[in-house]
């Protein structure tokens, strides 16, 4: 006979099945991405991330609420990929800790936890939008609300809960006009609904066996070294942090009001709240403010304030002993570098990343194509002696690792916009990396969320994560980092930096779909720019140019074009061509990128 409550045991088998469910049906979820391209990823993320929490859930022995919510929500967070796979661990997040004090959930305590899972999943993006997850998620919650009253038939409750999450879904297309143009409901919607689906079928006893996946996460390089420089005016003078050790109520209303209230006197806000205490991070001019409102919900400790403006002026002042006032690099000398650093940036001064170390300083316009590395990029293991800042990004391509390489960086992931990397992986590289404050670059929009997720893991090192949502964003935000400023300082540069390079994307269509009024055909050739489709043409090398015609303005001064590794040498030579003549008043480079899917990624500043 089916229970009308649900013990440990079963919610094990029920999120077990939800999750395989989700499984069975990644590819077809993949399928659903509005934009037709060949590296649809969201039920691949979503997947990665339930899987492993799923493995978790899956060795325990004996089954407990406690524990077994413990393992859930844990696991998610760690194997968190892309926005969508975020957006899940933080609904699962919100439900088990609901229910994880609890022996049995009846309906009224379900349908609490499907508002917490919502509420938790709200406030971990900062600019929700409707016709998502989401809204699929708020829709069963509202449900649930309405049905805990009126019913104490578990399985009517789970059925009903189910239909609403279809009806709601259905309606994604009017909420979001793109998908109504796309022909398609959100694919991440969609992936809830299959979860909750699976996790019926195990209630009423059509589990699924589940085995611990061994499946391995993408691989991890590295290397050291940096030179750039930058320079701007502070707003907000000192940097404050502490946690308050809670000893009252710290709801959803105080954290917000909290959070306005930083707003209205700093910027740079971190505010991250659990059971008993709240981490706090702001620059503001008044500390004593921040610490006297602080103070209203407990008691602080570690607490840290540094006044920028001095370090700033410091910083400067040891700028100005440089010829002209310039800032000059110094060569980072480890005992494990295997690079000359014969490709140096100066400021204003683009140049192309990967020159041979024969090659002499341009007085005129030349370009270069730089050649696939062939060599490795070995891993030297952890640091064993603290320095002051460590690099991660993000690649999708042996020639971008090497480009990413030479600029110095720490621990190269490999990944990018055909298999994002999880929060685990970048938590780990943070593990590996012996420095006081770390930069992670996502290098894409889908991987911004899970990086984000890092900053809350981490207590002995400061983690700056730079919304870098393509890699020649992460290339030139590299570019604006200098040593003789703060990481303070050069998160706000860099930032800042990012905004001014436009990048496209030139890839195949693998269905039929029509976009902003623009008909796809399945095998045409798409320019995908920052937030549109920029070109559509049967030919590779035409409908690039015609992208770059959409990018480039009357302020551009540089093109930078890398290469895939599905595009012949000739064929990129004979385009740098082609965008020379067409653009002579642009400095134009070309690198070998080596991405898959991508014929060309190419930047425009």
């Amino acid at each position: 006979m089916i229970s009308n409550t649900i013990d440990a045991k079963m919610l094990s088998k029920m999120f077990l099945t939800g999750a395989k469910s989700l499984e069975a049906k990644k590819a077809w979820i993949n399928e659903l991405n509005v934009f037709p391209v060949p590296d649809g990823d969201t039920g691949t993320n979503m997947t990665l991330t339930i899987m492993t929490a799923a493995n978790e859930v899956a060795s325990m022995g004996r089954v407990e609420m406690q524990p077994l919510c413990k393992s859930i929500a844990s696991g998610s967070l760690r194997g968190a990929r892309g926005n969508s796979g975020v957006i899940l661990s933080q609904l699962l997040r919100g439900f088990t800790k609901a229910v994880s004090d609890k022996e049995i959930i009846d309906i009224p305590l379900l349908a609490s936890a499907c508002n917490k899972a919502v509420e938790t999943a709200y406030k971990a993006v900062m600019k929700p939008k409707e016709g998502t997850i989401l809204t699929v998620a708020r829709g069963i919650a509202e449900r649930a609300t309405e049905l805990s009253v009126s019913t104490d038939d578990m399985n009517f409750f789970l059925e009903e809960l189910i239909k609403e999450a279809e009806a709601v879904l259905a309606r994604t297309p009017d909420m979001l006009p793109v998908l109504k143009q796309a022909g398609v409901v959100d694919s991440g919607g969609q992936g809830l609904v299959e979860i909750l689906k699976g996790a019926y079928q195990a209630y009423l006893g059509n589990e699924i066996v589940f085995s611990v996946s061994e499946e391995p996460m993408p691989g991890i390089t590295s290397e050291k070294g940096y030179e750039v420089q930058a320079g701007f005016e502070i707003k907000y003078g000192y940097c404050t942090e502490f946690i308050i050790m809670l000893d009252k109520v710290f709801n959803a209303k105080n954290e917000q009001d909290f959070k306005n209230y930083l707003e209205s006197i700093g910027d740079s806000i971190v505010c991250v709240a659990d059971e008993d205490y709240v981490k706090v991070h702001v620059h503001t001019n008044d500390p004593g403010l921040v610490i006297q409102k602080a103070l209203t919900y407990g008691a602080l400790t570690r607490m840290k304030i540094d006044n920028m403006r001095e370090e700033h002026q410091e910083k400067l002042f040891r700028m100005s002993l440089g010829a002209g006032g310039q800032t000059k690099y110094e060569e980072i000398k480890e005992n494990d570098s295997k690079t000359d650093n014969a490709n140096q940036h100066t400021a204003g001064e683009p140049g192309s990343a990967t020159l041979k170390p024969d090659d002499e300083k341009k007085t005129e316009k030349e370009t270069y194509i730089s050649q696939p590395a062939d060599d490795g990029l070995a891993d030297p293991g952890t640091n064993t002696e603290r320095k002051d800042v460590g690099f991660i990004v993000i690649s999708m391509g042996d020639g971008l690792d090497s480009i990413f390489k030479g600029l110095g960086v720490d621990k190269i992931i490999s990944g990018g916009q055909t298999m994002n990397p999880s929060t685990e992986d970048m938590f780990r590289a943070v593990n590996e990396i012996n420095a006081d404050s770390i930069f992670i670059l996502p290098n894409n929009k889908n991987i911004i969320m899970a990086a984000n997720q890092v900053k809350y893991m981490v207590e002995d090192k400061k983690i700056f994560v730079i919304p870098t949502r393509t890699v020649p964003q992460g290339i030139t935000a590299l570019i604006n980092f200098t040593f003789d400023m703060s990481a303070e300082e050069n998160n706000e540069v860099m930032s800042r930096a990012i905004l001014d390079v436009k990048t496209g994307q030139v890839t195949y269509a693998v269905r039929d779909t029509v976009i902003n009024d623009i008909s796809i055909k399945q095998g045409n050739i798409m320019g995908i720019g920052d937030k549109d489709i920029l070109a559509v043409g049967d030919a590779v090398e035409e409908t690039a140019l015609k992208m770059i015609d959409k990018m480039v303005d009357e302020d551009s001064e540089l093109i930078s074009i890398y290469y895939g590794r599905d595009t012949e040498e000739q064929d990129a030579g004979d385009f740098l061509k082609s965008v020379e003549e067409k653009y002579p008043a642009c400095e134009v480079e070309m690198h070998y990128g080596g991405q898959p899917i991508y014929y060309y990624v190419i930047s425009v500043e």
